[in-house]
């Protein structure tokens, strides 16, 4: 999407969803950027695409200020190595849980006083994150933002077999690429206001947060994000109902600031 206006500014700061396989937290744009951003499109279409046609614009209309990529998987990477890692050879390469949301995930954690908290960011793109002690400790979203729980049009997490049948059927990669990305998750279901979608939502997300306290060995807070998470109160409803066995827990809803982190990162990587 086309951004209309433009006003001063000493810096410009950008979320990236993929930087390829640079692990910074934020870094000045140059064309080492640049390409890193054109290769994490390949694993993070629906966002690395139209970021690199913003950044492009934000530099044409402000070429005189820095621009700074700012790392959303960052955040996760304090998750352990057997969270990290996914039983495939090594030869494969470095295909790993990288883990997204992270800017918005930090920026709700980041007003919640508690040690053991999960955190549910839901909107266009879902994600579960265990978090002890203000620290990411394991995410639902993987090697790509598909991984996980059902999302708006997103499969979310799907047995691997059904795409190795979808392929032998005939359907090509791109095919799979538009059908799990933009074809899928709630729109392939009927919609949120949807019965059995609005069940199949809270059912699912519910047990990604029940794995996540497990690897917290409990839950304090239960925290919910997002354009679902912070306006649907009957989505929060359903979902903690479900978790009620696991122990004494609090719901709270924190409003994503994404915008605050990019910009304090911004600030670090310029005073560097």
């Amino acid at each position: 999407m086309p951004v209309e206006e433009f006003t001063a500014a000493d810096a410009v700061g950008h979320r990236i969803v993929h930087l390829g396989g640079l692990v910074v937290e934020a870094a000045v744009v140059d064309d080492r950027i640049l390409g890193a951003i054109e290769a994490g499109a390949a694993i993070a279409p629906l966002h690395n695409r139209p970021a690199l046609a913003a950044l492009r614009q934000a530099r044409e209309a402000l070429p005189d200020v820095p621009h700074v990529a700012v790392s959303d998987s960052y955040f996760h990477r304090t998750i352990s190595d057997e969270a990290r890692r996914y039983a495939l050879p090594g030869e494969l390469g470095p295909i790993v849980r990288l883990g997204f949301h992270g800017l918005a995930v930090q920026s709700v954690v980041e007003r919640i006083e508690a040690s053991r908290v999960v955190v549910c960011h839901l909107g266009g793109g879902c994600s579960v994150t265990a978090v002890r002690d203000g620290r990411s400790v394991d995410t639902s979203m993987g090697f790509t933002p598909l991984e996980g729980p059902p999302m708006g049009t997103r499969s979310g997490s799907v047995d691997p077999g059904v795409l190795l049948h979808l392929l032998r059927s005939g359907r090509s990669v791109d095919e799979l690429d538009r059908l799990l990305n933009e074809e899928a998750g709630l729109l392939a279901l009927g919609g949120l206001d949807d019965p059995f979608a609005f069940s199949h939502f809270t059912y699912h997300h519910a047990k990604w947060v029940a794995a996540m306290a497990a690897v917290l060995g409990g839950l304090d807070v239960l925290a919910f994000s997002g354009g679902i998470g912070e306006n649907r109160a009957d989505v929060r409803e359903a979902i903690a109902a479900r978790l009620r066995h696991l122990t004494e827990f609090r719901v709270e809803v924190v409003a994503a600031r994404e915008d605050l982190v990019i910009a304090r990162a911004t600030r670090h990587v310029l005073a560097a």
